[in-house]
């Protein structure tokens, strides 16, 4: 067994040399919703989350054609158009938080919807963005505490806590792959620590998704099938254990204040949908993307006719209608859990 997972290990690390890109993603509004319960959402995460956080200096999801099916131009979300925080705040009926970021520039009423804390390219622990990691996001979220937002606007919150696997395409690129197993206890760990934080400082309904099924991304199923089962293998790891610390969290707390959204099992319905699932569209090719980034060159990419046919839009990120679909598939559990 040791020996299997040295080698998984090791074509993981191989793939990630080979065919890695960039962590980043675009902004969107939920206008005239009324909520009937949880009237803020906070946003803690990585490029799956982050509607607008980068530099727009940056490249990426500053660079067209990002933004193109929404807003029309790059906005900085790491997609075509809306993402998962956009499709959750629609879901809990909550006008979509404002950026960190650009909490100085926007009228102080848009604050009462919440922020988004998220940065592309961030993990649970530092990697090679120059952003903060998912502490340095919280400790942001915390000094706020006081003077912009009141225990009594906690408690009536939701907390998204996005991570999409940046902490282990980091650590392949930088470390021994050979030692990836205990890493994947010392992420979920710290994922444990940071939402018992969230919920004592006042929060009290947090969502997390789990990992998803990395073996189909764009990048990873370019690759061997013994990859993808590699890949889908140490996903599986660290869903199970994940499962377990929010498990442990709501045994402690004597309710349902943590809620792990499914990801794992929404993208795997929507890829392997055939038409049987209403309301979803059926991605012919869900595993190729609409965008495919010529990283030696990126004038040289190349965009597919239509965003909405395709899933993912790059090599790690959904399209709009991707996210869409997903959302759809999570529609009934995620107001279960969070209204």
């Amino acid at each position: 067994m040791k020996s299997l997972m040295k080698l998984f290990a090791s074509l993981l690390l191989f793939l990630y040399i080979t065919l890695a890109g960039d962590i980043d993603v675009v902004e969107c509004s939920n206008q005239n919703l009324r909520f009937s319960g949880r009237n803020k959402l906070f946003v803690f995460g990585d490029s799956y989350a982050d509607t607008g956080n980068t530099k727009t200096t940056d490249k990426g999801a500053w660079e067209f054609p990002y933004g193109i099916t929404y807003p029309g131009k790059p906005s900085g979300r790491f997609s075509d158009g809306h993402i998962s925080t956009d499709f959750l705040a629609k879901l809990l009926r909550i006008k979509l938080p404002v950026t960190y970021s650009k909490k100085d520039d926007v009228d102080k009423t848009r604050l009462q919807y919440g922020m988004s804390f998220a940065y592309g390219g961030t993990g649970v622990f530092d990697t090679k963005v120059n952003y903060p990691n998912m502490t340095g996001q919280i400790n942001l979220f915390e000094q706020l505490l006081g003077n912009v937002y009141s225990p009594s606007d906690l408690s009536s919150s939701v907390a998204l806590v996005s991570v999409a696997g940046n902490d282990y395409l980091y650590f392949l690129s930088t470390r021994s792959p050979a030692a990836i197993l205990s890493f994947i206890t010392q992420v979920v760990n710290q994922i444990e620590v940071n939402l018992r934080r969230i919920h004592s400082l006042g929060i009290k309904k947090i969502a997390v998704p789990s990992l998803q099924p990395l073996g189909y991304i764009p990048h990873f199923a370019k690759g061997s099938p013994l990859i993808k089962a590699a890949v889908n293998f140490l996903v599986g790891q660290h869903n199970n254990l994940l499962h377990e610390v929010v498990a442990k969290l709501n045994n402690e707390t004597n309710h349902s204040a943590f809620t792990i959204i499914d990801y794992n099992n929404a993208f795997l319905t929507v890829i392997n949908n055939k038409g049987e699932i209403p309301d979803i569209l059926v991605f012919k090719t869900p595993s190729i993307e609409c965008f495919q980034i010529d990283v030696n060159e990126f004038k040289n990419s190349t965009l597919c006719d239509d965003p909405r046919s395709a899933f993912f839009w790059d090599g790690l990120h959904p399209t709009q209608e991707g996210w869409k679909s997903v959302y759809t598939v999570l529609r009934k559990n995620i107001t279960a859990a969070l209204t």
